[in-house]
């Protein structure tokens, strides 16, 4: 019988001066270094490919949850949330997706109503929509009141800001937005029609923004990312699809 010995040392500072220390979210063994102090992974396991990593992202679009695609591409859902997280550092700002403003431009604003880790946490995302390019021009996520109103009107940049603007007859809009640009009309008129349909188009892609769906966001941070990452590629995907 042949038996083998295995030494591990610190993977930081190279010390055997190691102890286990449980398993980590992905049950993984762990240790705890007692010279450098740092706890590790064991054996980490082979990095995934840029093509794993490309088909993770393109899946975080597509209505499926971290755990779907924990599942589904057999890759740790703390992983694959920072993979997001690294993404979505390196997209361009909101303004640099925009395309040039017209004159005639018309605003259209509605509030989509979500929530984080419970129902009682509800989160309104605010949203500004250019009726003749369809692309999002400001968003902002918070309370449904004047206050919430009032950020994402600061957040619409200008000449945008000159545009005529059709809301619903929600009264938070009546003391923000400048009264000889701003229009009220009831929903079945068709003044936000367009809007309206683009939060349609959010709950399909992505279910944590699914009226009814245990898909929710845990947390603030990962609801605002994902959002962020959704409004820049939205607006990246118009802007290349009108210019070719």
């Amino acid at each position: 019988m042949i038996q083998e010995t295995i030494t591990f040392t610190c993977h930081s500072c190279g010390s055997a001066n190691i102890i286990k220390n449980g398993t980590n979210k992905c049950g993984n063994p762990q240790y705890h270094c007692k010279d450098c102090k740092v706890y590790r992974v064991l054996k980490p396991t082979q990095q995934h490919s840029t093509q794993t990593r490309q088909e993770v992202l393109k899946a975080s679009q597509e209505r499926i949850s971290l755990r779907g695609i924990e599942r589904v591409f057999k890759v740790c859902r703390q992983t694959v949330a920072k993979w997001i997280q690294d993404y979505v550092r390196q997209l361009p700002v909101l303004s640099d997706t925009l395309m040039l403003y017209e004159v005639g431009d018309v605003l259209e604003i509605d509030e989509l109503w979500s929530f984080v880790d419970s129902k009682e946490h509800k989160r309104w995302i605010w949203v500004a929509l250019c009726r003749r390019t369809r692309q999002i021009v400001a968003y902002y996520i918070g309370k449904r009141d004047e206050l919430a109103a009032q950020q994402l009107w600061q957040r619409i940049e200008y000449p945008y800001t000159l545009c005529p603007m059709y809301t619903d007859q929600y009264q938070a809009y009546n003391g923000v937005l400048p009264e000889q640009l701003h229009w009220a009309k009831d929903k079945k008129s068709g003044a936000t029609s367009h809007i309206e349909r683009w939060n349609n188009t959010l709950r399909q892609r992505l279910a944590r923004f699914v009226r009814k769906t245990l898909s929710f966001s845990k947390c603030d941070r990962m609801h605002h990312i994902m959002l962020e990452w959704f409004v820049i590629n939205y607006n990246l995907e118009i802007a290349s699809s009108l210019t070719n």
